[in-house]
C-alpha cells in the first residue's frame, strides 16, 4: 500500500514564519539586497519630503527593480504581481506590495541616480578583486523602442497628408457655412469632423517643425565637414600636390522628403537590425571588461552608425573612479573603425585593437600559427595596430572580444529578455538601460563571487 504525505492547508503556524527562511543563502535575491543596502543612497533618500504617509524605502524599490530586470520581469505591473506570487521578490519587498505606479514613478523619477549606484557596485566589484579591469571590449546592440516604425511619418508623406487634410477641412466649412445641409450624409458631425482634422494638422506641423530642426542640425554637420575637406584640399595644391578622389559635394539645405520621426517616441530611429529589415530603434552601447564580463560604461545613442562611438564611451570610462578609468587595451569590430578613433585609444594610453576590415573566410591553417615580418622604419598608429592584429598575442587578445561583450548582449536578451525599452525619450532610455546594465552586473557578481 502506497503512502503519502498529508495535504494540509488549514492547520496554522505555531511559531510566525521568518522571511529569512525563505530562500536558501547563495539566492540571487539575497547578494541584490546584500549589496544596495550596503551602497550610499543618500541622494535618493533626500529626494523625499517627509511629508504624508511614509514612503517605500529607496533602496527595497531599487532591489525590487534590479532583480526584476535580472530576472526577465521588466513591466512595473508584473514586479507588483510578484511581490504576491513570488518568494523572491516577498523576501525582498519585506512582505510588502508597492503598486505599479510607485514602481513606475521610482524608475521614472530617479533615473539619473541609476548612474551613481552604478559605479558604486563596480567599485564593490573592484574591491572583491573580481577583476583586474585591463582589457575592454567595446560594441553595440540595436534595441527596440518603444514604439512602432508604422508610426514614423516622413517629410513628404506629411506634405501630402497636410494638403489632403486642408482641402477636406475647406470642403467641410463649405458645407457648414451652407443654407441648405441635406447634402451632408446623414450622421456626419461636421463640427466634430472639423476639428479632428485641425487636431491632426496641428500634431503634422509640430512633426514638420522638429524634422526641419534635425534637418538644419544636419546642414550645419555637414557644412562644417564640407568645409574642413576643401580646407585640407586647398592646402594640397597650395603644396604643388594634387588631392585624390573627386571634390566632395556640397551639404544640401532643408529637410529631405525621406526625413521621419515617429509619432510615438521621437527620439527613437529607423534602424537596420540582424537578419535584415529596419526597425523603431535605439543603438545601446557597452564596454565590457573581459576579464569578469561586467559592463563598465552603458551608453545608448540614435546614430545606428557605431563609428562616432569610442570618443564618448572612452570618455565615460576616463570619467570612472580610481581604479576603473584606465584600461590598458580597447578591443572593437570593425563598425569601430577609423584613423580618428585609433589616435584618441593612444592619446588616452590605450592600446587599441579595431578590426581595419574583415577577414577572409576559411583562411589556411598555416596562417594561424605564423608571426608577419616586423614594421621597418616609422609607422603610423593604425599601421602599428594592423600590424599588432596579425600577431599570435594579437591575435589571441582580439578574440576575446567575441566572447565577452556579444555574449552579454545575447545573455541580456535571450535570458533576461530585454529586447524592447518600456520608457520613451532618449534620456528615459539612457537610465533604463544603465539599470539593464546594473542588474546584468549584480547577476555577474552573483556568480562570481567567492562560495
Amino acid at each position: 500500500m502506497s503512502r503519502f504525505r498529508p495535504i494540509d492547508r488549514q492547520t496554522d503556524y505555531l511559531l510566525p514564519p521568518s522571511v529569512q527562511d525563505w530562500l536558501p543563502e547563495s539566492h540571487l535575491a539575497r547578494y541584490v539586497v546584500d549589496v544596495v543596502e550596503a551602497l550610499d543612497l543618500s541622494a535618493l533618500t533626500r529626494a523625499y519630503a517627509g511629508r504624508g504617509s511614509d514612503a517605500y524605502h529607496p533602496a527595497m524599490l531599487l532591489s525590487l527593480l534590479i532583480y526584476g530586470y535580472a530576472t526577465g520581469t521588466h513591466s512595473s505591473r508584473k514586479i507588483e504581481r510578484a511581490t504576491y506570487d513570488s518568494l523572491a521578490f516577498r523576501f525582498i519587498a519585506c512582505d510588502q506590495h508597492p503598486d505599479h505606479d510607485t514602481l513606475a514613478s521610482f524608475r521614472r523619477r530617479f533615473g539619473a541616480q541609476f548612474a551613481d549606484a552604478f559605479v558604486q557596485v563596480l567599485q564593490v566589484a573592484r574591491e572583491n578583486q573580481l577583476s583586474r579591469f585591463g582589457t575592454v571590449s567595446l560594441d553595440g546592440t540595436k534595441i527596440h523602442a518603444n514604439a512602432s516604425r508604422h508610426s514614423a511619418l516622413s517629410y513628404g508623406h506629411a506634405e501630402k497628408i497636410e494638403a489632403q487634410l486642408k482641402a477636406e477641412v475647406q470642403e467641410m466649412l463649405k458645407l457648414a457655412e451652407a443654407a441648405d445641409q441635406r447634402s451632408v450624409p446623414e450622421g456626419v458631425d461636421l463640427p466634430a469632423e472639423i476639428r479632428r482634422r485641425e487636431e491632426r494638422l496641428a500634431a503634422i506641423a509640430a512633426a514638420k517643425a522638429k524634422i526641419e530642426a534635425r534637418a538644419k542640425e544636419r546642414f550645419e554637420r555637414e557644412q562644417a565637414e564640407y568645409e574642413a575637406k576643401m580646407a585640407t584640399r586647398r592646402t594640397k595644391e597650395a603644396t604643388g600636390k594634387k588631392p585624390g578622389g573627386k571634390p566632395p559635394k556640397p551639404p544640401q539645405a532643408g529637410p529631405r522628403a525621406q526625413d521621419q520621426i515617429n509619432l510615438t517616441d521621437d527620439d527613437s530611429r529607423i534602424m537596420k537590425v540582424a537578419g535584415g529589415g529596419f526597425e523603431q530603434c535605439y543603438n545601446a552601447q557597452a564596454v565590457v571588461d573581459t576579464e569578469s564580463m561586467l559592463v563598465m560604461a552603458p551608453h545608448v545613442t540614435q546614430a545606428g552608425n557605431d563609428k562616432e562611438q569610442v570618443e564618448p564611451m572612452v570618455a565615460r570610462i576616463q570619467a570612472l573612479p580610481e581604479g576603473l578609468n584606465q584600461p590598458q587595451r580597447l578591443l572593437a569590430d570593425t563598425g569601430f573603425f577609423s584613423e580618428k578613433n585609433v589616435e584618441l585609444c593612444q592619446q588616452g594610453d590605450i592600446e587599441p585593437l579595431i578590426a581595419a576590415g574583415r577577414d577572409a573566410h576559411h583562411p589556411h591553417w598555416l596562417d594561424r600559427f605564423e608571426e608577419p615580418a616586423p614594421l621597418t622604419g616609422p609607422a603610423s598608429h593604425v599601421e602599428q595596430m594592423r600590424h599588432a592584429l596579425k600577431t599570435k598575442a594579437g591575435r589571441a587578445a582580439y578574440a576575446l572580444r567575441k566572447q565577452t561583450v556579444e555574449p552579454v548582449f545575447g545573455i541580456i536578451k535571450s535570458v533576461m529578455g530585454f529586447r524592447q525599452f518600456l520608457l520613451r525619450g532618449l534620456d528615459n532610455v539612457r537610465h533604463e538601460w544603465t539599470l539593464v546594465c546594473l542588474a546584468w552586473n549584480l547577476k555577474r557578481m552573483a556568480v562570481l563571487r567567492p562560495q
